[in-house]
C-alpha cells in the first residue's frame, strides 16, 4: 500500500511539474504587449588598455580610444553625449597620486594639466570617437592622472587612470 501511495504522489508530483513548465513555456508566446524595456542607447567608456598602458614622452599626444557599445535597438533617439579627457600631475608615484585624487594629500607642486578637446559623437553605427591629448614638451616626468567623464541624456559618469610620462620612453 505504501508503495502505491508513493507512486501515485509521484506521478502528481511530475504531473504538477509539467503544468508549470507548460505554462512557463506558452507565457512568453501569445500576441500580448511585451513587457521588455525600450532599448538601450549607444554608450561610451574609456579607454583601450593599451591607451593608459603606453609610457608617453614630453611632446607626444596622447589619443584617447572611447569603446562604444551600440544601442541594442537602431531606433532609439541617440542621446547628445560628451566625452572629455585631460591628464594632471606629475606625481612621484602612483600613491602619492591616488592619495591627492582623493584628497588626502594637496596636489602635486608645480601641478599642471593637459587637456583634449570635447568630443561629441553622433552614435552612428561603426562611429570610433577618440580624444587627443597633447602633452606639452615641457611636461614634467611622472605619473599623471587620466580623468574621464562621459555627459550623456542629462547625466553623466567619470573615472580615472594613471599614466606615465617619461623622458626616455
Amino acid at each position: 500500500m505504501a508503495v502505491l501511495v508513493t507512486l501515485m504522489l509521484m506521478k502528481t508530483c511530475r504531473l504538477v511539474a509539467v503544468v508549470c513548465l507548460g505554462m512557463l513555456v506558452t507565457s512568453g508566446c501569445g500576441s500580448g504587449r511585451s513587457t521588455t524595456a525600450a532599448g538601450t542607447p549607444t554608450t561610451y567608456t574609456c579607454c583601450d588598455g593599451e591607451d593608459v598602458d603606453t609610457v608617453y614622452r614630453p611632446g607626444q599626444e596622447m589619443t584617447v580610444h572611447w569603446i562604444v557599445r551600440p544601442a541594442s535597438d537602431p531606433a532609439v533617439t541617440p542621446a547628445e553625449v560628451e566625452l572629455t579627457a585631460r591628464l594632471t600631475g606629475p606625481y612621484g608615484d602612483v600613491s602619492e597620486l591616488k592619495s591627492a585624487a582623493g584628497g588626502t594629500e594637496p596636489p602635486a607642486s608645480g601641478e599642471v594639466t593637459f587637456e583634449a578637446e570635447p568630443v561629441r559623437p553622433s552614435g552612428a553605427a561603426g562611429e570610433r570617437p577618440v580624444s587627443v591629448i597633447a602633452i606639452a614638451e615641457d611636461a614634467p616626468p611622472g605619473y599623471y592622472n587620466l580623468l574621464f567623464s562621459v555627459h550623456q541624456g542629462g547625466g553623466g559618469v567619470s573615472g580615472a587612470s594613471v599614466v606615465r610620462v617619461d623622458h626616455k620612453a
